[in-house]
């Protein structure tokens, strides 16, 4: 369970990020008719950079998760692609197939209209170093949060969370659905307004009339009457809850063996 020494590490990690993967401010992108299909794994500072970037362009994703030993989704990417090698990007809208997490950030920029592009030169370097120096933060016993995989039960559909990739209770979800090789639909509830960032308690304090921006944001408060992230709702079960030890008891106990 998420201990307060877990999500201290969690909020660290965001800000060796400079906390990129919070906001979309006024994207100008597209939606994908079909969902876009990302294999991943939740601490390659390579695919965090993709998860950042489809946070920013406000885009929803099927996460796929890959982590080291799994043998859920690796397989596939090996057949379609020809090596396991991540963050590895399927887009049934267009046929595209992508490795190289700057190329995959170009390609959605590309396709859908996003203002997003990938660094390059030192500032690449920065960013995978950044990347790399989050994923230290997030270890455990068994060594990186979200690296390798433990045995699990297949839902019959994907879950669906509502996440933003910087979030620190979203964070510990994320690695617990990628350790288990559950699939989800990524719902990326970025922050719409610069408002909006900071914590709750602060913004509620300084913006108490601060109206709902953001299109899953707007989703999320006509679901629940509420927008607070992670957010998750199992279709096998018909199951759906906030708080992120209530949610990672749920999938433990659900899925887990």
């Amino acid at each position: 369970m998420p201990t307060p020494l877990t999500l201290s590490a969690s909020l660290l990690a965001s800000s060796l990020r400079g906390w990129r993967g919070s906001a979309a401010f006024r994207p100008r992108t597209r939606q994908p008719e079909q969902p876009l299909r990302l294999y991943e794994y939740e601490a390659s500072p390579y695919c965090r950079l993709v998860r950042e970037a489809l946070t920013e362009l406000d885009l929803d994703a099927l996460i796929l998760p890959c982590p080291q030993g799994g043998l859920r989704f690796r397989p596939e990417v090996e057949a379609k692609g020809g090596k396991q090698q991540f963050p590895y990007l399927v887009d049934p809208n267009t046929g595209r197939d992508l490795y190289e997490s700057a190329d995959i950030i170009n390609y959605l920029s590309q396709t859908y209209g996003g203002r997003q592009r990938a660094a390059t030169g030192l500032r690449r370097g920065a960013a995978v170093g950044g990347a790399f120096l989050a994923s230290c933060t997030r270890t455990n016993l068994r060594g990186f949060r979200g690296y390798s995989a433990r045995p699990s039960q297949a839902p019959a559909q994907p879950l669906e969370l509502f996440s933003f990739e910087s979030s620190p209770y979203s964070r510990p979800v994320r690695e617990v659905l990628c350790e288990l090789e559950l699939p989800y639909l990524l719902r990326n509830t970025a922050k719409a307004r610069w408002e909006d960032m900071g914590p709750p308690s602060l913004r509620r304090k300084l913006f108490p009339k601060l109206p709902v921006e953001g299109r899953n944001r707007l989703r999320l408060l006509e679901l629940t009457g509420k927008v607070q992230v992670p957010y998750l709702a199992d279709a096998n079960t018909g199951k759906a809850m906030y708080e992120s030890d209530y949610i990672i008891r749920y999938l433990e106990r659900q899925y887990g063996a």
